[in-house]
């Protein structure tokens, strides 16, 4: 697997590689826990960006290298600055990537190895689904810092019950990965030994279906879970006729009936 630095990259903060359909963008800041400085900001963008047009790639991970998954924004940079638009481009450029990940075609998935805390905790919540390690733990802690994990909690809070996702916030305290997974924070837990394999099982189950409906799955999924239930059923039943007219879903339905297994025309 050969590690590639997207488009526009220069610093080496953020790590791309590729293999069998799967790209790995990896946070590289192990000294500073991964926190997410504005330039690694940058070039995660830029590797989102990258990626929306990239029909190679079928699934994107996002990872981290050293102890850490991801500790959350930069504070030290940001009381460095100690500037309102600098404060403010930093935290609107961060929900930037963040709704890019929801609007990427392929699934996105946090492969969480360690602590994931304030802003990592929005990565993890923000993905589409999550891979943690049984040695993970999860918190949105910025209130230990004077600072209430707004951000945070807007993909928190449509993860876990907002009974769950308050006391994230108004305590700051951590949960393991086992308690993460009863909150819906996370899909899978593992044993840290076993993580990619867990990791390697999910992708395959995605990776063995058609593309097509799984993007336009998700689009449709993130608009109408946001809508109220008549549009949501209206939007959804459009997407399924749009669906029904594919050609893969014509060799899905064949494939079935003849107890085969289908050959996806849209790879």
């Amino acid at each position: 697997m050969t590690i590639i630095e997207p488009a526009g990259a220069r610093s080496g903060l953020l790590l791309r590689a590729d293999a069998d359909g799967i790209a790995t963008l990896t946070l590289n800041r192990p000294a500073q826990f991964n926190s997410l400085s504005a330039a690694l900001l940058i070039e995660l963008q830029s590797a989102v960006d990258e990626l929306a047009s990239d029909k190679s790639v079928r699934v994107v991970v996002i990872a981290g290298v050293g102890k850490a998954f991801c500790a959350g924004h930069d504070l030290k940079e940001l009381r460095a600055h100690r500037d309102r638009r600098f404060a403010q481009d930093v935290f609107e450029r961060f929900a930037h990537v963040m709704m890019s990940f929801t609007r990427l075609p392929q699934p996105v998935i946090a492969r969480v190895h360690g602590p994931a805390f304030a802003g990592g905790c929005q990565l993890v919540a923000q993905c589409d689904l999550a891979v943690a390690s049984s040695a993970a733990t999860f918190a949105t802690s910025g209130i230990n810092f004077g600072l209430f994990c707004n951000t945070p909690g807007v993909s928190v809070a449509r993860n876990v019950p907002r009974k769950r996702a308050m006391e994230m916030l108004v305590t700051g305290e951590a949960i393991d990965a086992d308690t993460a997974l009863s909150y819906g924070l996370v899909n899978r837990v593992a044993p840290a030994e076993r993580l990619d394999e867990e990791m390697a099982d999910l992708t395959r189950l995605i990776l063995e279906k058609t593309p097509i409906a799984v993007s336009a799955g998700k689009r449709l999924f993130y608009r109408q879970v946001e809508a109220d239930l008549e549009e949501a059923y209206r939007l959804a039943t459009e997407a399924m006729v749009e669906n029904m007219m594919t050609e893969d879903a014509a060799e899905g339905i064949d494939a079935f009936a003849a107890k085969r297994r289908p050959v996806w025309k849209n790879k």
